[in-house]
């Protein structure tokens, strides 16, 4: 009987590990090379495992809720026919703690030790994650402390959220237990005050009134909200907003729509032609496709652009387009239908979305004339369109000013105000706006 291995894949450049979160296949049965083994979720996207060889899945290696990082087997795989007939009990299924992928900045945060830690870690009668473990260690928490922390994760288990509530918690009881016991202070010479710790900021208590629905949210959801949080506390956020007459452009969509689904059996939206005028802004103002690491500003040679999609359950995904400046506007149109369709249904893989260097969000498809979207870290800008609606606005002609019915739109372009200045901001969407405003009539697509 020979038995092969199914490896975690590498599914983006920027991430290391997922999480199982159910087998699709029991041990003992016959899978078909090719054929979904098990599900696995990461920071960005839900996806399965097919299996790499045609057999009997004889041992699985991990149990749903394990963190797995890529190159890793998951499961054993026999070949031969005759594993099907085999007896033997089933192996054990490594159980490892359900450990929620943060938000690699926050993590990073979080000062760990360089050496490698084990896949879990079982003291006393619980189990923690090598990430519990870790922080555990860096602030000299003792075991028989750590065995008293209450736990919210699965079977009670100590999450990182549970223990970093626990350090905040103490810290403020040790410096409370110090100043009932601090003697009367003796009078000392002059000295440069020690600087003011800062205060912890705590979200309010939620109180519960009769009729009340309590939802919880789901594991995309948390990612989301902790990325949003994330973002907001790393990058000073700032907005420009700029008004574009993009009247030719809703003209010659209108002229060539028709034709063109006829053509290629897909409709053409705004949308890649927002990410054109965007890519070629990029060009203009290179220093808009960058990235902040501490000190350092990181030059991103492709411009790789997301595009955020709101998903049927209300979540947000962001497929990207990459190398969106090499592609014409037939390629960005089937490129960006392809990938928002396969958004609505689920089957994006890791690598679709990640790698992205500025991220562009359509405000205008839900009715709304601007807004003022979040940076998608570790990108320093984003931008939003709002819809296109009619109003009367003043046109300068050879005869003097006139009012005119035109099509205009907001632009709202928020930046990171540590590297990126009013200036570049405000001349970056101003030059989108340009582009489509200047758009040609008579293009041809």
């Amino acid at each position: 009987m020979s038995e092969k291995p199914v490896l975690m894949p590498k599914m983006g450049e920027s991430i290391a590990e997922a999480t199982i979160i159910r087998w699709l296949k029991n041990e003992g049965e016959k899978v078909e090379k090719d054929e979904p083994l098990v599900e696995i979720a990461t920071d960005k996207v839900d996806s399965e495992i097919p299996s790499t060889e045609a057999g009997i899945l004889v041992k699985k290696l991990y149990g749903d809720g394990a963190v797995v990082k890529v190159g890793e087997p998951v499961a054993m795989i026999a070949t031969d026919g005759a594993a099907a007939s085999t007896t033997a009990a089933p192996a054990a299924v490594v159980e490892t703690p359900t450990v929620e992928s943060a938000v690699k900045a926050i993590e990073n945060a979080i000062p760990t030790p360089v050496q490698s830690a084990p896949a879990a870690n079982m003291s006393g009668d619980r189990f923690y994650s090598p990430l519990v473990m870790n922080i555990a260690r860096t602030e000299g928490i003792a075991m028989a402390e750590l065995e008293a922390i209450p736990g919210t994760g699965k079977e009670g288990r100590v999450t990182k959220s549970d223990i970093l509530n626990y350090i905040g918690n103490r810290g403020a009881a040790t410096q409370a237990s110090a100043t009932l016991v601090a003697p009367t202070p003796v009078a000392q010479p002059a000295a440069t005050p020690a600087p003011v710790a800062k205060a912890e900021i705590k979200a309010p208590a939620v109180s519960l009134n009769a009729g009340d629905e309590i939802v919880e949210m789901d594991r995309v959801r948390k990612m989301i909200a902790d990325h949003m949080v994330m973002s907001k506390s790393v990058s000073p956020h700032v907005t420009s907003f700029v008004e574009a007459d993009v009247t030719n452009l809703v003209m010659w969509r209108e002229k060539i729509k028709a034709g063109f689904k006829k053509r290629e059996g897909e409709n053409i939206t705004f949308t890649p032609i927002f990410i054109e005028a965007v890519a070629k802004a990029i060009k203009d103002f290179p220093m808009i496709n960058v990235s902040v690491d501490g000190d350092k500003i990181v030059r991103r040679k492709n411009i790789n652009i997301g595009m955020a999609a709101a998903q049927p359950n209300g979540n947000l995904i962001v497929p990207v387009i990459k190398n969106a400046d090499t592609m014409n506007l037939l390629g960005l149109t089937r490129t960006v239908n392809d990938l928002a369709n396969r958004a609505r249904t689920n089957k994006l893989v890791p690598d679709e979305i990640s790698g992205g260097t500025y991220t562009l969000t359509n405000v205008g498809s839900f009715g709304n004339v601007m807004g003022t979207p979040i940076i998608n870290q570790p990108q320093v800008a984003i931008m939003a369109v709002g819809a296109i609606r009619k109003k009367p606005a003043v046109l300068e002609t050879e005869f003097g000013d006139v009012i005119a019915i035109r099509h205009m739109m907001y632009l709202s372009h928020s930046y990171d105000h540590r590297v990126v200045d009013g200036a570049l901001g405000g001349m970056f969407v101003r030059r989108v706006a340009d582009y489509l405003e200047q758009w040609d009539v008579n293009r041809e697509i």
